[in-house]
């Protein structure tokens, strides 16, 4: 992957939030949700792209193998039911008959069957997907045919063993390997219609897919309109209830005009804006409906560009100024400095207010909670491991919603060290920090702002000055999230984040490796390259303990325990700073608590899928929200764990 689907643009910002949380509900159309999206998609392509701005409609259209239900949990969806050897090596699936593609007309097409699951592996390796990364090593001779070392695709793993069964081959077992095929990569094409649209397959135009999910894309308007309708021949359409699906372009440059349009009914959902000058009448009209969801599995973070090569777009006017940067940012002390005088509570204010901003801070790439390790969260285990690196590590809480990590007076012991060695480097201070967004998200440059304030008054404006660039759409777009190489990163600082693909550490953690990580690039160098850059910020490292963590197959509490080891580097060398998660933030909202589907991975269970989710004719009151939190967490617990043992009845015995 190039950018992952799970790679989020620019950070926290306001439409990327609102986007990826959202809760959202019925209109006064209560067979209508209507809500508003940030960027526009570039492909329809659900195999070769793995994009949020792809995936978060495309998931809609097309189902996979397996999906989620409103619990986390895997239930059926194209495959009614599947079996795994006892050596966790072979999977096999049974699909239904009565799943059926159709034209962007609704006119029946023809059968989906296991040969459209062959058809999309060999689609992905011809597209050069995104995705490939997410099944390269896992499918057995994938690698080798994707490098050309085979040239015969049936020397893949993956074969159609009748019309209805499709089965796969591992080159390791892998225990979370059902969670991938909730991803875009693995989903069915029609090899037919495939071949009848060529190059124009995916194309930005309802004609150029197949259907066989819940909705039809019928409008695809660039920075306009997005809309879905109801595919009412769908096999599971008892449980689609919404029969429209109405997306506004929002570039998020009148946040306020969200909650406007919510409260004339326009909209289905809206954050609410604390620091908004609306606020007040807001509270007053919805005092007793402002509602606060949970964390989700969304990361952001702010990420160094380790070795800038373009600068279109800086503030620096020598060329000692540019090379000073980067010998500073390639210092992990200066790193660190910055990291622990980095305010996130005040940062994550400037779109959740100051009230709920701990709701949503996120100190690790990992969530805490993600995984647990012999009954201990997977970020205690990780704690243990990062105080080893250093006293500054102490007293760290690196659990959600905690602010341990601001700290000015660990920020001017740091510098202080980097300082030192930095000036027998000949470098020149202040350290210029280029931070750039788009000039049209007000919660961005917010934002911004807020990271410049913190950093300068901790480390001092004579020592660090963040000159934030505020960029066009399109610019800070195509040198953020639409690049393809790293040398294209015309930054210092950039926000992104990461949503995860899988059930297991790894979907994070070796997105940033500098082997084969699918968005390393994002800091400046191209995974496998031969930049300095690599060893001078000491990157092989993180490449062994991730080697070493990968190489686990059979004992999970293992694998897990180093990962945690891995996440404790990554923490440690500071070359990201994780901000917030999804989730968390105030928000009113027309449809019952809890009933779409819900997965911190995959495509199938985020909030931008529209199965599963019911409408409301009102708007949600915050104790009837608590109580369904409340109550939703408590069965959560019971179906995951009884998911869990259900599982044992899929391994075959020999």
């Amino acid at each position: 992957m190039k950018v992952n689907k799970r790679f989020v643009l620019a950070g926290f910002s306001l439409a990327s939030a609102l986007l990826l949380t959202a809760c959202g509900g019925g209109s006064s159309n209560q067979s209508t949700y209507s809500y508003i999206y940030s960027t526009d998609p570039n492909t329809l392509d659900y195999i070769a792209s793995t994009r949020t701005t792809t995936s978060d409609i495309t998931s809609n259209l097309v189902d996979g193998l397996l999906e989620n239900d409103k619990y986390g949990n895997l239930i059926p969806s194209l495959a009614e039911d599947w079996t795994v050897s006892e050596d966790g090596l072979v999977y096999t699936y049974k699909l239904r008959k009565d799943a059926k593609w159709y034209t962007s007309e609704g006119e029946e097409y023809g059968a989906v069957t296991a040969q459209d699951f062959v058809t999309g592996i060999k689609h992905a390796v011809e597209a050069k997907s995104e995705g490939l990364f997410l099944i390269q090593n896992s499918i057995k001779g994938l690698d080798a045919f994707v490098k050309g070392e085979t040239k015969d695709f049936n020397t893949v793993g993956v074969k159609a063993l009748d019309d209805y069964t499709v089965q796969y081959t591992l080159e390791r077992p892998e225990s979370f390997w059902n969670s991938k095929t909730t991803s875009g990569v693995l989903f069915p094409v029609n090899k037919a219609f495939l071949e009848s649209q060529g190059k124009d397959f995916g194309s930005l135009k309802p004609s150029s897919i197949l259907y066989n999910g819940p909705y039809y894309l019928k409008n695809l308007t660039s920075k306009s309109q997005i809309e879905l309708v109801k595919n009412k021949e769908y096999y599971d359409e008892k449980n689609v209830h919404i029969d429209h699906v109405k997306l506004t372009y929002n570039d998020g440059s009148d946040p306020e005009s969200v909650i406007k349009k919510f409260e004339n009914g326009q909209y289905s959902f809206a954050t609410v804006m604390p620091n908004s000058s609306t606020y007040k009448s807001v509270k007053k009209k919805f005092g007793d409906n402002i509602v606060y969801g949970v964390q989700y599995g969304t990361s952001y973070y702010l990420g160094f560009n380790i070795d800038r090569q373009k600068y279109n777009h800086t503030a620096k006017t020598t060329d000692a100024q540019k090379s000073s940067t980067k010998q500073a940012i390639l210092n992990k002390d200066f790193r660190q400095a910055v990291n622990f005088a980095f305010d996130r509570e005040a940062y994550a204010a400037q779109t959740s207010g100051a009230d709920a901003a701990t709701k949503i801070l996120r100190n690790t790439l990992v969530p805490p909670t993600f995984v647990q390790v012999n009954g201990e969260e997977f970020g205690k285990v990780v704690e243990k491991q990062l105080v080893t690196y250093g006293d500054e590590w102490k007293d760290v809480n690196l659990d959600d919603a905690q602010t341990t990590l601001y700290n000015q007076e660990k920020a001017k012991t740091e510098f202080a060290k980097a300082k030192e060695q930095l000036q027998k480097e000949g470098v020149e201070f202040p350290i210029h920090l280029d931070y750039v967004v788009s000039q049209t998200d007000n919660s961005q440059v917010q934002q911004a702002s807020s990271f410049k304030q913190s950093v300068e008054a901790v480390l001092g404006a004579d020592n660090v000055v963040v000159d934030i660039q505020k960029l066009s759409d399109d610019d800070f777009n195509n040198i953020t999230y639409f690049t393809d190489t790293a040398a294209e990163k015309d930054y210092d600082l950039a926000g992104g984040g990461w949503v995860p693909d899988y059930q297991d550490p790894s979907t994070y953690l070796e997105s940033l490796s500098p082997v084969n990580g699918s968005v390393f690039y994002y800091l400046g160098v191209d995974a496998g390259s031969n930049s300095p850059a690599i060893p001078a910020v000491d990157f092989g490292k993180y490449a062994e303990l991730l080697k070493d963590a990968n190489a686990e197959v059979n004992d999970q509490a293992v694998r897990y325990e180093k990962y945690a080891a891995a996440q404790a580097w990554l923490t440690d060398s500071s070359l990201i700073l994780p901000t917030v998660s999804n989730g968390g933030t105030p928000m009113l909202q027309r449809t019952v608590p809890y009933s779409r589907a819900a997965s911190w991975v995959g495509t199938k269970g985020t909030g931008t899928n529209y199965k599963y989710l019911e409408l409301s004719e009102e708007v949600i009151k915050t104790k009837d929200y608590d109580a369904s939190k409340e109550k939703w967490l408590k069965e959560k617990t019971e179906s995951n764990k009884k998911a869990q043992e259900e599982l044992k009845n899929h391994i075959e015995s020999k």
